[in-house]
Protein backbone atom coordinates (compact mmCIF):
# COMPACT_ATOMS: atom_id res chain seq x y z
CA UNK A 1 0.00 0.00 0.00
CA UNK A 2 2.80 2.10 0.78
CA UNK A 3 4.44 1.51 -2.72
CA UNK A 4 1.14 2.87 -4.64
CA UNK A 5 1.17 6.26 -2.55
CA UNK A 6 4.68 6.79 -3.45
CA UNK A 7 4.00 6.43 -6.85
CA UNK A 8 0.97 8.61 -6.91
CA UNK A 9 3.14 11.12 -5.06
CA UNK A 10 5.53 11.00 -7.28
CA UNK A 11 3.20 11.57 -10.39
CA UNK A 12 1.81 14.18 -8.83
CA UNK A 13 5.62 15.92 -8.49
CA UNK A 14 6.27 15.47 -12.13
CA UNK A 15 3.18 17.14 -13.21
CA UNK A 16 3.43 20.26 -11.04
CA UNK A 17 7.14 20.59 -12.12
CA UNK A 18 5.95 20.56 -15.70
CA UNK A 19 3.39 22.99 -15.36
CA UNK A 20 5.68 25.49 -13.86
CA UNK A 21 8.20 25.05 -16.45
CA UNK A 22 5.58 26.00 -18.94
CA UNK A 23 4.74 29.01 -17.46
CA UNK A 24 8.17 30.30 -16.76
CA UNK A 25 9.19 29.39 -20.85
CA UNK A 26 5.83 31.15 -21.52
CA UNK A 27 6.77 34.49 -19.74
CA UNK A 28 10.22 34.69 -21.37
CA UNK A 29 8.09 34.29 -24.75
CA UNK A 30 6.18 36.75 -24.24
CA UNK A 31 8.88 39.00 -23.00
CA UNK A 32 10.99 39.10 -26.08
CA UNK A 33 7.70 39.30 -28.24
CA UNK A 34 7.18 42.55 -26.30
CA UNK A 35 10.61 43.78 -26.93
CA UNK A 36 10.34 43.54 -31.20
CA UNK A 37 12.95 42.09 -33.58
CA UNK A 38 16.57 42.87 -33.75
CA UNK A 39 17.21 46.12 -35.21
CA UNK A 40 18.16 46.20 -38.79
CA UNK A 41 16.29 42.97 -39.40
CA UNK A 42 14.42 43.83 -43.06
CA UNK A 43 12.75 40.69 -42.57
CA UNK A 44 10.24 41.37 -40.02
CA UNK A 45 6.89 42.58 -40.75
CA UNK A 46 6.46 46.19 -39.88
CA UNK A 47 9.70 46.66 -38.65
CA UNK A 48 11.80 49.95 -39.44
CA UNK A 49 14.43 48.88 -42.07
CA UNK A 50 18.03 50.26 -41.07
CA UNK A 51 19.67 52.72 -43.37
CA UNK A 52 22.37 51.15 -45.61
CA UNK A 53 25.19 53.49 -46.40
CA UNK A 54 25.90 53.69 -49.93
CA UNK A 55 27.08 55.67 -53.12
CA UNK A 56 24.68 57.73 -55.72
CA UNK A 57 24.70 58.98 -59.09
CA UNK A 58 22.59 62.21 -59.96
CA UNK A 59 21.54 61.35 -63.73
CA UNK A 60 21.81 64.31 -66.40
CA UNK A 61 21.93 64.33 -69.82
CA UNK A 62 24.91 64.43 -71.69
CA UNK A 63 26.46 64.46 -75.29
CA UNK A 64 27.37 60.69 -76.49
CA UNK A 65 28.64 59.93 -79.68
CA UNK A 66 27.55 56.22 -81.32
CA UNK A 67 30.05 54.07 -82.37
CA UNK A 68 30.42 50.50 -83.80
CA UNK A 69 33.75 48.73 -83.03
CA UNK A 70 34.38 45.86 -85.62
CA UNK A 71 37.40 43.80 -86.83
CA UNK A 72 38.73 44.07 -90.72
CA UNK A 73 41.58 42.84 -92.41
CA UNK A 74 43.02 44.96 -94.95
CA UNK A 75 43.34 43.98 -98.54
CA UNK A 76 45.27 45.21 -101.87
CA UNK A 77 42.89 47.08 -104.42
CA UNK A 78 43.86 44.76 -107.10
CA UNK A 79 46.10 41.98 -106.99
CA UNK A 80 46.75 39.03 -109.40
CA UNK A 81 49.14 36.23 -109.86
CA UNK A 82 51.50 36.61 -112.72
CA UNK A 83 50.73 33.41 -115.21
CA UNK A 84 52.04 32.56 -118.52
CA UNK A 85 48.84 31.84 -121.02
CA UNK A 86 51.14 28.98 -122.60
CA UNK A 87 53.37 26.69 -121.98
CA UNK A 88 57.34 27.18 -123.44
CA UNK A 89 60.96 28.20 -121.62
CA UNK A 90 61.40 32.00 -120.20
CA UNK A 91 63.96 33.82 -122.18
CA UNK A 92 64.34 37.13 -120.21
CA UNK A 93 62.88 38.41 -116.47
CA UNK A 94 62.15 42.16 -117.60
CA UNK A 95 61.73 42.83 -113.80
CA UNK A 96 63.09 43.66 -110.13
CA UNK A 97 61.24 42.03 -106.81
CA UNK A 98 59.59 44.29 -104.94
CA UNK A 99 59.45 47.59 -107.64
CA UNK A 100 56.45 49.44 -108.76
CA UNK A 101 55.59 49.02 -112.55
CA UNK A 102 53.63 50.79 -114.94
CA UNK A 103 50.08 49.30 -116.74
CA UNK A 104 51.67 47.82 -119.77
CA UNK A 105 54.97 47.52 -118.99
CA UNK A 106 56.62 43.92 -120.07
CA UNK A 107 57.43 41.15 -117.40
CA UNK A 108 58.66 38.06 -118.41
CA UNK A 109 59.26 37.05 -122.28
CA UNK A 110 58.76 33.57 -123.41
CA UNK A 111 60.37 31.67 -126.08
CA UNK A 112 59.13 32.37 -129.58
CA UNK A 113 61.27 31.73 -132.27
CA UNK A 114 59.33 28.94 -133.86
CA UNK A 115 55.95 31.12 -134.34
CA UNK A 116 57.86 33.74 -135.56
CA UNK A 117 59.44 30.86 -138.11
CA UNK A 118 55.59 29.89 -138.70
CA UNK A 119 54.46 33.83 -139.04
CA UNK A 120 57.17 34.09 -142.25
CA UNK A 121 56.04 31.09 -143.10
CA UNK A 122 52.71 31.92 -143.66
CA UNK A 123 52.95 35.48 -145.01
CA UNK A 124 55.30 33.40 -147.72
CA UNK A 125 52.35 30.65 -148.38
CA UNK A 126 49.83 34.07 -148.78
CA UNK A 127 52.19 36.11 -150.79
CA UNK A 128 52.39 33.05 -153.07
CA UNK A 129 48.63 32.73 -153.01
CA UNK A 130 47.70 36.38 -153.91
CA UNK A 131 49.83 36.01 -156.99
CA UNK A 132 47.83 32.77 -157.76
CA UNK A 133 45.14 34.72 -157.59
CA UNK A 134 45.77 37.57 -159.63
CA UNK A 135 47.27 35.14 -162.60
CA UNK A 136 43.48 33.58 -162.15
CA UNK A 137 41.61 36.84 -162.16
CA UNK A 138 43.21 37.57 -165.31
CA UNK A 139 42.41 34.24 -167.26
CA UNK A 140 38.97 34.63 -165.96
CA UNK A 141 38.49 37.07 -167.37
CA UNK A 142 38.98 35.48 -171.18
CA UNK A 143 37.76 32.31 -170.15
CA UNK A 144 40.92 30.78 -169.45
CA UNK A 145 39.61 29.12 -165.80
CA UNK A 146 36.26 28.52 -164.34
CA UNK A 147 34.81 30.87 -161.34
CA UNK A 148 35.07 27.84 -158.90
CA UNK A 149 39.02 27.54 -159.17
CA UNK A 150 39.71 31.41 -158.32
CA UNK A 151 36.68 31.06 -155.63
CA UNK A 152 39.58 28.34 -154.39
CA UNK A 153 42.34 30.51 -154.31
CA UNK A 154 41.00 33.33 -153.07
CA UNK A 155 40.09 31.32 -149.75
CA UNK A 156 43.32 29.93 -149.57
CA UNK A 157 44.39 33.90 -149.28
CA UNK A 158 41.65 34.57 -146.71
CA UNK A 159 42.48 31.21 -144.58
CA UNK A 160 46.37 31.80 -144.26
CA UNK A 161 45.19 35.61 -143.38
CA UNK A 162 43.46 33.77 -140.71
CA UNK A 163 46.20 31.47 -139.64
CA UNK A 164 48.70 35.01 -139.32
CA UNK A 165 46.34 36.24 -137.11
CA UNK A 166 46.07 33.11 -134.50
CA UNK A 167 49.85 32.69 -134.89
CA UNK A 168 49.83 36.14 -134.00
CA UNK A 169 48.02 36.27 -131.21
CA UNK A 170 50.26 33.39 -129.78
CA UNK A 171 53.15 35.62 -130.15
CA UNK A 172 51.59 38.27 -127.90
CA UNK A 173 50.72 35.23 -124.86
CA UNK A 174 54.89 34.76 -124.81
CA UNK A 175 55.14 38.44 -123.33
CA UNK A 176 53.85 38.83 -120.08
CA UNK A 177 52.62 42.56 -119.37
CA UNK A 178 51.65 44.40 -116.12
CA UNK A 179 47.70 44.35 -116.31
CA UNK A 180 47.65 47.66 -114.27
CA UNK A 181 50.40 49.67 -112.38
CA UNK A 182 51.44 48.38 -108.87
CA UNK A 183 53.79 46.98 -106.76
CA UNK A 184 55.51 43.47 -107.72
CA UNK A 185 55.96 40.75 -105.53
CA UNK A 186 58.80 38.06 -104.93
CA UNK A 187 60.12 35.87 -108.27
CA UNK A 188 59.25 32.42 -107.88
CA UNK A 189 61.26 31.32 -111.19
CA UNK A 190 64.64 32.19 -113.03
CA UNK A 191 65.17 32.64 -116.95
CA UNK A 192 65.15 29.35 -118.44
CA UNK A 193 62.49 27.71 -116.54
CA UNK A 194 59.81 25.64 -118.23
CA UNK A 195 57.12 27.06 -117.42
CA UNK A 196 53.13 26.41 -117.76
CA UNK A 197 49.93 28.24 -117.36
CA UNK A 198 50.04 26.97 -113.41
CA UNK A 199 53.11 28.62 -112.81
CA UNK A 200 53.05 31.85 -110.39
CA UNK A 201 55.82 33.48 -111.63
CA UNK A 202 55.43 36.81 -108.96
CA UNK A 203 52.49 38.61 -107.70
CA UNK A 204 51.19 42.17 -108.88
CA UNK A 205 49.41 44.04 -106.05
CA UNK A 206 47.97 47.69 -106.32
CA UNK A 207 48.86 49.17 -102.52
CA UNK A 208 47.21 52.51 -103.30
CA UNK A 209 44.86 52.95 -102.36
CA UNK A 210 43.89 49.78 -100.09
CA UNK A 211 40.05 48.03 -99.62
CA UNK A 212 39.85 47.04 -95.68
CA UNK A 213 36.65 44.12 -95.60
CA UNK A 214 34.71 44.48 -91.96
CA UNK A 215 31.58 43.15 -90.94
CA UNK A 216 29.16 45.19 -88.30
CA UNK A 217 25.90 43.38 -86.72
CA UNK A 218 22.63 43.30 -88.84
CA UNK A 219 20.47 45.72 -86.56
CA UNK A 220 22.99 48.43 -87.52
CA UNK A 221 22.53 47.76 -91.55
CA UNK A 222 19.99 51.02 -91.67
CA UNK A 223 22.51 52.97 -90.04
CA UNK A 224 25.25 52.61 -92.36
CA UNK A 225 25.60 54.06 -95.79
CA UNK A 226 28.25 54.72 -98.87
CA UNK A 227 30.39 57.33 -98.61
CA UNK A 228 30.27 57.09 -94.06
CA UNK A 229 33.84 57.92 -92.34
CA UNK A 230 35.71 54.81 -90.56
CA UNK A 231 38.82 55.09 -88.33
CA UNK A 232 41.12 51.99 -87.55
CA UNK A 233 44.49 51.60 -85.98
CA UNK A 234 46.56 48.29 -87.02
CA UNK A 235 48.61 46.15 -85.35
CA UNK A 236 51.89 47.58 -84.17
CA UNK A 237 51.12 51.42 -84.90
CA UNK A 238 49.65 53.88 -82.75
CA UNK A 239 48.71 56.14 -85.57
CA UNK A 240 44.84 56.31 -86.61
CA UNK A 241 44.11 55.75 -90.05
CA UNK A 242 40.66 56.74 -91.46
CA UNK A 243 39.05 55.37 -95.01
CA UNK A 244 35.46 55.85 -96.08
CA UNK A 245 32.88 53.21 -97.14
CA UNK A 246 32.03 52.27 -100.80
CA UNK A 247 30.38 48.98 -100.92
CA UNK A 248 27.87 47.41 -98.73
CA UNK A 249 27.42 43.89 -99.20
CA UNK A 250 23.44 43.19 -99.57
CA UNK A 251 23.06 40.16 -98.39
CA UNK A 252 23.13 39.61 -94.49
CA UNK A 253 25.27 36.26 -93.59
CA UNK A 254 23.06 33.45 -91.93
CA UNK A 255 25.66 31.84 -89.83
CA UNK A 256 26.84 35.06 -88.16
CA UNK A 257 23.65 37.36 -88.61
CA UNK A 258 26.27 40.25 -89.77
CA UNK A 259 26.43 42.40 -93.31
CA UNK A 260 29.81 42.68 -94.79
CA UNK A 261 31.02 46.28 -96.02
CA UNK A 262 33.93 47.60 -97.42
CA UNK A 263 35.78 50.83 -97.37
CA UNK A 264 38.87 52.64 -99.74
CA UNK A 265 41.42 53.32 -97.32
CA UNK A 266 44.52 55.89 -98.85
CA UNK A 267 47.95 54.32 -98.44
CA UNK A 268 50.17 57.28 -100.01
CA UNK A 269 52.85 56.69 -98.14
CA UNK A 270 52.43 52.76 -98.31
CA UNK A 271 52.80 52.11 -93.92
CA UNK A 272 49.72 50.01 -94.50
CA UNK A 273 50.05 46.31 -95.73
CA UNK A 274 47.68 44.03 -97.10
CA UNK A 275 46.51 41.26 -95.04
CA UNK A 276 47.14 43.57 -91.63
CA UNK A 277 44.65 42.90 -89.07
CA UNK A 278 42.24 46.42 -88.33
CA UNK A 279 40.53 47.40 -85.65
CA UNK A 280 37.95 49.40 -86.91
CA UNK A 281 35.82 52.64 -84.98
CA UNK A 282 32.72 53.78 -87.21
CA UNK A 283 30.61 56.66 -86.17
CA UNK A 284 26.96 56.61 -86.43
CA UNK A 285 25.44 59.73 -85.23
CA UNK A 286 25.96 61.93 -82.14
CA UNK A 287 22.62 61.97 -79.30
CA UNK A 288 22.93 65.07 -77.64
CA UNK A 289 20.56 64.35 -74.69
CA UNK A 290 21.47 61.04 -73.51
CA UNK A 291 21.06 59.92 -70.09
CA UNK A 292 24.21 57.74 -69.02
CA UNK A 293 24.92 56.14 -65.69
CA UNK A 294 27.18 53.72 -63.95
CA UNK A 295 27.04 50.53 -65.47
CA UNK A 296 27.13 48.48 -62.01
CA UNK A 297 23.82 50.43 -61.70
CA UNK A 298 22.06 47.97 -63.87
CA UNK A 299 20.65 44.86 -62.30
CA UNK A 300 19.89 42.55 -64.65
CA UNK A 301 17.06 40.11 -64.57
CA UNK A 302 15.57 37.41 -66.63
CA UNK A 303 12.73 39.56 -68.74
CA UNK A 304 13.85 43.20 -67.76
CA UNK A 305 16.30 44.93 -65.78
CA UNK A 306 16.47 47.76 -63.31
CA UNK A 307 17.81 50.41 -61.10
CA UNK A 308 17.46 51.42 -57.64
CA UNK A 309 16.63 55.25 -56.81
CA UNK A 310 16.27 57.36 -54.27
CA UNK A 311 12.95 57.96 -53.19
CA UNK A 312 12.25 60.18 -50.45
CA UNK A 313 15.34 58.66 -48.72
CA UNK A 314 14.24 55.03 -49.26
CA UNK A 315 15.23 52.65 -52.09
CA UNK A 316 13.02 52.53 -54.96
CA UNK A 317 13.36 49.74 -57.77
CA UNK A 318 12.77 50.78 -61.48
CA UNK A 319 12.82 49.01 -64.60
CA UNK A 320 14.35 50.43 -67.42
CA UNK A 321 15.44 49.97 -71.24
CA UNK A 322 19.04 50.58 -71.70
CA UNK A 323 21.09 51.67 -75.10
CA UNK A 324 24.43 52.02 -75.97
CA UNK A 325 27.11 50.78 -73.84
CA UNK A 326 30.32 52.30 -73.54
CA UNK A 327 33.59 50.99 -71.37
CA UNK A 328 32.14 52.10 -67.78
CA UNK A 329 28.65 54.07 -68.73
CA UNK A 330 25.67 52.71 -70.15
CA UNK A 331 22.57 54.39 -71.87
CA UNK A 332 19.35 54.56 -70.40
CA UNK A 333 16.58 54.87 -72.91
CA UNK A 334 13.71 55.21 -70.49
CA UNK A 335 13.07 54.69 -67.19
CA UNK A 336 15.05 57.28 -65.47
CA UNK A 337 14.67 60.94 -65.77
CA UNK A 338 17.55 64.26 -65.32
CA UNK A 339 17.76 64.81 -61.87
CA UNK A 340 17.31 60.85 -60.47
CA UNK A 341 19.36 59.53 -57.79
CA UNK A 342 20.65 56.22 -58.98
CA UNK A 343 22.44 54.05 -56.32
CA UNK A 344 25.73 52.61 -57.55
CA UNK A 345 27.09 50.43 -54.50
CA UNK A 346 25.11 48.00 -52.18
CA UNK A 347 22.43 47.30 -54.39
CA UNK A 348 22.71 43.34 -53.60
CA UNK A 349 22.18 44.36 -49.84
CA UNK A 350 19.01 46.58 -50.38
CA UNK A 351 15.58 46.08 -50.62
CA UNK A 352 12.09 48.40 -51.31
CA UNK A 353 12.17 50.75 -48.68
CA UNK A 354 14.57 50.36 -46.95
CA UNK A 355 16.30 53.93 -45.73
CA UNK A 356 19.56 55.52 -47.39
CA UNK A 357 22.39 57.03 -46.16
CA UNK A 358 25.20 58.44 -48.66
CA UNK A 359 28.88 58.38 -48.67
CA UNK A 360 29.59 59.92 -51.98
CA UNK A 361 27.29 61.49 -54.33
CA UNK A 362 28.22 61.77 -57.90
Amino acid sequence: MSNNKKTVRSIILLVAAGIVIFFVYKKIAGKKAAEGPVAGASGAKGAPARALLTDAWIVKTSDLGQSIEASGTLQSNEEVDVKPEINGRITHLYFKEGTNVSKGALLVKIYDEDLRAQLQKLKLQQQLAKTTLERQENLLKINGISQQDVDVTRNQVSAYGADMEFTQTQLQKTELRAPFSGKLGLRNVSEGAIVSSATIITTLQQIDPLKMDFSVAEKYRNAIKTGDKVNFYVSGDIKEYQGSIYAIDPKIDLSTRTVRLRALVPNNNGALFPGSFAKVKILLKDLPDAIMIPSQAVIPGTRDKRVIVADNGKAKFVVVETGIRTESNVQITNGLQPGDTVITTGILQLKPGMELNYNKVQ
